[in-house]
């Protein structure tokens, strides 16, 4: 027996560990679009600390793996990493200096279709007009990456955090996005899961149009404009996720159907908790809707919806439902709980022992002509609130909720989380806010 052969098999199988290690790329002008040129696929190449000229092409299967200190600069030049080959891993790194070209989508790493199953891990984007731009490929991964937009005066001028464009498959996940337009905007795109993101400063923390069975779970949106905006979208789960101190809207589902909304906290600040306009079929159960001007506005049509579960807590108005048909907001025996509705249950099995109905003939009065209010103190107007209530059948319509819940929903906040939000003054709070006229229902 050859004794040398064992020895010589052990080599050879040692060879790819030995090249796993990586190529060490130096930095300056042109040397990491030089390595990638000399790479055969599978390589990894390293940088060290320093600066590394962009844009750069990466069209082979490669690991670019960072160090402490290296940053690829884009020189303000279109986007600065464009991925065009699968299997392409970016990890470490940081990345600056795209061009401000929002037509163009200029980002500090574009993956373009054809180019699937990136990963894009741990870096730190900052300043580029768009963070990490998923433009048709396939599965791909965005990780654990810091992301810093842009902070132009107008906030529908800036870059998305993460843009995904008909790239099903996408995974975003344990991100920190601040500062320019939508944390992640996801158009024309299916089965992705975008989970654990940290959204703050933004118009949108998570923005979908025509994105279909997909889930957005246990992120937190804190001192955006509006924290999750479904449109035009079916079967889409919305779950666990934060909306703390959030403008406008919380969750807003605008021509979406078939959606799972459900473990949602929505506290503290916002125009609307929720927002439902022309959107039918959904199941919206177990979430916290708190502290609103109103818990949840109901509108356009919506049918077939069932909401129970649910807790509105301390919201000037609970419910602003514009309509003269009874809908139902309780299902096979459990509704919802109404911080206002002042209830007995003798047999103690945590139901209500009285139906709730959130609102009555004044408050239409009061949503179509506002200037009635000025008659609220007025006896007529206590009369017919005393009539209503006692007499229900003089109802125009409007939400009922035959099964009331005697205890709310708890929904724990982090506490780290927790300090944020109570450290996050949005400068809108104090009445300097930039795009004003920022409309939910028609910004793209």
């Amino acid at each position: 027996m050859n004794r040398g052969l064992p020895l010589i098999l052990a080599l050879i199988l040692a060879l790819p560990a030995v090249a796993a290690e990586g190529r060490r790329v130096a930095p300056g002008a042109g040397t990491l679009q030089a390595a990638i040129a000399g790479a055969t696929p599978g390589d990894v190449l390293i940088l060290p600390e320093g600066r590394f000229e962009g844009p750069v092409t990466i069209d082979r299967s490669l690991t670019v793996q960072g160090s402490p200190g290296s940053v690829i600069d884009g020189l303000g030049q279109g986007t600065v990493i464009t991925i065009t080959a699968d299997d392409v891993t970016i990890r470490g790194l940081t990345v600056i200096g795209s061009g401000h070209d929002n037509q163009a989508l200029d980002s500090a790493i574009k993956i373009v279709k054809g180019a699937d199953r990136a990963l894009i891990e741990g870096n730190t984007l900052t300043g580029n007009m768009h963070g990490v731009d998923v433009h048709g490929g396939l599965d791909a991964v965005v990780r654990a990456n810091t992301i810093t937009g842009t902070r132009n005066p107008r906030m529908n001028e800036r870059g998305n955090g993460v843009y995904i464009w008909n790239a099903p498959g996408t995974v975003v996940e344990g991100n920190t996005i601040r500062y320019g337009r939508d944390g992640i905007f996801s158009n024309t795109s299916k089965d992705g899961t975008y989970r654990g993101n940290l959204f703050r400063d933004l118009r949108f923390a998570v923005h979908y149009m025509y994105t279909h069975n997909s889930e957005i779970s246990g992120n937190v949106s804190i001192g955006n404009h509006l924290g999750f905006a479904i449109m035009f979208s079916n079967r889409v789960v919305v779950k666990d996720n934060l909306s703390l101190g959030d403008r406008s809207h919380g969750v807003m589902l605008n021509y979406a159907n078939n959606a799972e909304v459900a473990g949602n906290l929505v506290r503290g600040g916002a125009e609307k908790c929720t927002f439902i306009y022309n959107a039918h079929k959904n199941l919206i159960y177990d979430n916290r809707f708190e502290g609103c001007s109103i818990g949840i506005h109901f509108t356009a049509g919506s049918e077939r919806n069932v909401l129970t579960g649910n807790a509105f807590i301390g919201n000037q108005t609970q419910v602003k439902y514009v309509g003269t048909r009874d809908i139902e907001w309780s299902f096979e025996g459990r509704g919802n709980y109404w911080s206002d509705h002042p209830v007995f249950d003798l047999d103690g099995d945590g139901i209500a022992d009285s139906a709730f109905r959130p609102n009555d003939l004044m408050d239409h009065i009061l949503w179509s002509q506002p200037a009635a209010s000025l008659l609220l103190g007025a006896p007529a107007v206590q009369l017919i609130r005393w009539s209503q209530a006692s007499f229900p059948a003089t109802l125009p319509g409007g939400v009922l909720d035959s099964h009331p819940l005697t205890a709310p929903i708890a929904i724990a906040v982090p506490q780290d989380i927790a300090r944020i939000e109570a450290d996050t003054a949005p400068a809108w709070r104090n009445g300097m806010t930039d795009d004003t006229d920022i409309d939910p229902l028609t910004a793209h």
